[in-house]
């Protein structure tokens, strides 16, 4: 079989002539008219026209990516904020019983209201003057509110405004975020003056609701939406233009911050051997490698709070807000440690968010001899599902190979924009499914139509077929498309739709 050749030479490394670049496009367009007029034969969706006709790259032009809006349910412990939770997604998932502190770690659902999707967050209750676990608890709750767009403040209604639910207030008004105030309880209207107490708070105009029947609960919600941005605070939009964004991700204390400071030859980060130093995302404009990068140091999990399992979600969060608003995701890896899951998890947030990525394997002068082998078994084992991601040795300590990084980045953004001629695409199809069919499942073999690309960052593609393509012939093509097309550091997405044909 002969493979299309990504880089622009012929076999015997002579660059092609101008002539010869025209005659190549040209028989692209032939090949892809050719296959298009066969698909007049299927029964075609709008859809699948939108895409044909040009409608390449059209899925990434629907306006804004970034994270979802945050709504955070906050308030003293057995108000009702599980039960509330549970009323909004319209099924049981936080979990709820009658005795305070339930909920101890946080726990986030993406939620959708009036056509507006938004990401809620159950908190455990807040209380003041609390030792132990009760202190991270409610540590945790602060920095729901910290991280939240817009405030759910639930009350509960029949005890009215406690000492707590006066503190909490201090806490939201300090935080300066949108709160709406949900007066719970409130199951008739004999109950109404109990809410309408609630103005007292200062908050505005209490919301009365039922968690547990379901009474103004669709109120309650046209409120908070109102207040909901349409992209989370926290991230923001890919920028269009100017430099790339960088994000510097990986679990706490994997160096992330002293890469930093190293490429910026400054200690404008802080830089502490306790886990979770970083706070807040910190954007840097950084000239590295002769160009300007938008490089993000990402926020690590809060001090203090290093040794919960509930403050992984929100070193999970900021990460997820951080990667989203970057167009190339670096993962720090400490070498000279074994993996754990956390690494493994932030690198499939990277390649689930759609970013490119490179894997940077951190504290490499700490590594010694006995641990290099280890560190190749864990790369074949942990990282198989990503081996196209380029890695890069380096020091963020003593600056060793950290201008091997920028390259690195270089050709996983390159990759990441790549689009494929549509007729060279059905070319290189062509040839693999001739030489490796898909095999055959009760007695019918699928049969590709055609396929396009419809979109990059990262490159998407979908395939006409007259069966369902299995997902270990999908990962075929696509470690195939990676072998002859390159696709080093992006993610690929690959989908197939089933057509059938027309009825005489």
């Amino acid at each position: 079989m002969s493979e299309q050749n990504p880089t622009g030479q012929d076999p015997a490394g002579q660059t092609p002539t101008e002539h010869d670049v025209v005659q190549e496009a040209a028989d692209d367009a032939a090949r892809e008219q050719s296959l298009r007029a066969g698909l007049a034969e299927y029964e075609l969706q709008e859809e699948d026209l939108a895409l044909l006709d040009g409608g390449e790259g059209t899925a990434g032009d629907a306006g804004p990516t970034g994270p979802l809006p945050v709504l955070a349910v906050v308030g003293r412990p057995n108000v009702g904020k599980s039960t509330l939770v549970n009323r909004i997604l319209g099924r049981r998932e936080a979990v709820v019983e009658d005795k305070p502190g339930v909920t101890r770690d946080r726990v986030s659902y993406e939620a959708e209201w009036a056509g507006r999707r938004f990401t809620l967050v159950d908190t455990g209750g807040w209380e003041v003057d609390v030792a132990g676990i009760h202190a991270r608890v409610a540590e945790q709750a602060e920095i729901a509110i910290e991280l939240a767009d817009v405030v759910l403040f639930v009350v509960d209604a029949t005890v009215g405004a406690t000492s707590t639910d006066e503190q909490v207030v201090r806490l939201l008004r300090k935080a300066k975020k949108p709160v709406v105030l949900a007066a719970n309880k409130v199951d008739g209207p004999r109950a109404e003056a109990d809410a309408a107490a609630l103005w007292s708070l200062g908050l505005g105009e209490p919301r009365p609701v039922s968690a547990l029947h379901g009474r103004g609960t669709g109120d309650l919600l046209d409120a908070a939406v109102t207040e909901l941005p349409a992209i989370s605070a926290a991230g923001g939009a890919i920028r269009e233009g100017g430099p790339r964004r960088v994000a510097l991700v990986g679990r706490p204390n994997v160096g992330k911050s002293s890469l930093l400071n190293k490429i910026l030859g400054e200690d404008r980060v802080v830089v502490d051997a306790e886990a979770g130093t970083t706070r807040d995302p910190v954007d840097e404009l950084v000239e590295l490698g002769g160009k300007t990068w938008w490089f993000v140091d990402t926020a690590g999990i809060r001090r203090r709070v290093h040794q919960t399992s509930g403050a992984d979600f929100y070193a999970s969060l900021r990460t997820q807000a951080a990667i989203e608003k970057a167009e190339v995701g670096v993962v720090l890896v400490d070498a000279s440690v074994t993996m754990t899951e956390q690494d493994t998890r932030v690198i499939s947030q990277v390649v689930e968010a759609g970013r490119a990525l490179v894997i940077a394997y951190n504290k490499w002068d700490l590594m010694d001899e006995d641990r290099r082998p280890f560190l190749e078994r864990e790369i074949e084992k942990d990282l198989v599902q990503v081996q196209w991601a380029p890695r890069v040795n380096l020091s963020a300590q003593t600056g060793w190979h950290t201008n091997r990084m920028v390259p690195a980045i270089e050709t996983a953004l390159e990759s990441w924009d790549t689009r494929i001629p549509t007729g060279r695409l059905n070319a290189f199809l062509g040839e693999l499914v001739a030489a490796h069919p898909h095999p055959l499942r009760g007695g019918k073999q699928p049969r590709i139509l055609f396929a396009t690309q419809a979109d990059t960052r990262p490159p998407r593609f979908v395939i006409f077929a007259t069966g369902f393509l299995e997902a270990g012939y999908r990962r075929f093509i696509e470690r195939r498309l990676r072998e002859t097309f390159g696709f080093e550091g992006s993610p690929i997405s690959i989908s197939v739709r089933v057509r059938e044909k027309r009825h005489r």
